[in-house]
C-alpha cells in the first residue's frame, strides 16, 4: 500500500491480460494446429493434382497408342497388291484379333484369287481418325480412308472412299482390331 511503490490496479490487469492473449500457451499450440491443418491441405491438395495430371497422361498415351493402331489397321486393309498379297494380307491380320480375323483369314484364299485374276491394286491413304470411346481395354474409332485402285478394268485407277468403324481391343500389350464396320 505504498506511495510510489507500484502500477495501480487498473494498470496491472489490463497489461497481463493483453500479454496472455499475446503469448499464452494457448495461442502458440492454435498457431501449430493451423499450421499442420495448412501443410496437411496443401499435401493433399498436391497429390491430388500430382495423381490427376498422371491419369491424363496416361489417358493421353492410351488414345496415341489407340489411334496409331486404328490408323495402321485402315492402312493395311486399304492397301493390297496382288504382286505381294501373302505378305499384305499377313499385316492385317497381324493387327487384327477375334471376328475379324476370322472373318479376314476366311476370306484369305478367296481374295488372293480375285486380286491375282483382276491385278487389283490398292493404295490407301488415311486421312482422319477419331476415338468415339475408349478405357483400359477396349476402344471404338472413326476413320477416313481414301484409296486408289487399280485393276485390268480400271488402269489408270479409280478413286474409293472409306468411313470405317474400327473396334480395338488391348490383347497381350498392344491394340488389335476386333471389328471392321463400313458406315455412313
Amino acid at each position: 500500500m505504498g506511495i510510489g511503490r507500484g502500477k495501480s490496479a487498473g494498470e496491472s490487469e489490463s497489461k497481463g491480460a493483453g500479454a496472455s492473449a499475446v503469448e499464452g500457451p494457448g495461442r502458440g499450440r492454435a498457431l501449430r494446429i493451423a499450421l499442420g491443418l495448412v501443410a496437411a491441405t496443401l499435401a493433399a491438395t498436391t497429390g491430388w493434382l500430382g495423381t490427376e495430371r498422371y491419369e491424363r497422361a496416361e489417358e493421353a498415351g492410351r488414345d496415341q497408342d489407340i489411334l496409331a493402331a486404328a490408323r495402321q489397321s485402315a492402312l493395311n486393309f486399304t492397301s493390297l497388291d496382288y504382286r505381294h498379297y501373302d505378305r499384305d494380307s499377313k499385316n492385317v491380320l497381324s493387327g487384327a484379333t477375334g471376328e475379324f480375323a476370322e472373318q479376314f483369314s476366311a476370306q484369305t484364299a478367296e481374295l488372293t484369287k480375285l486380286v491375282a485374276t483382276n491385278k487389283s491394286v490398292s493404295e490407301g491413304q488415311v486421312l482422319e481418325a477419331g476415338i468415339v470411346e475408349s478405357d483400359e481395354r477396349t476402344a471404338r474409332v472413326l476413320v477416313v480412308a481414301d484409296s486408289k485402285v487399280t485393276n485390268l478394268s480400271a488402269p489408270q485407277g479409280t478413286s474409293r472412299n472409306y468411313r470405317l468403324q474400327l473396334d480395338l481391343v488391348y490383347e497381350g500389350g498392344r491394340w488389335l482390331t476386333s471389328n471392321v464396320e463400313f458406315v455412313g
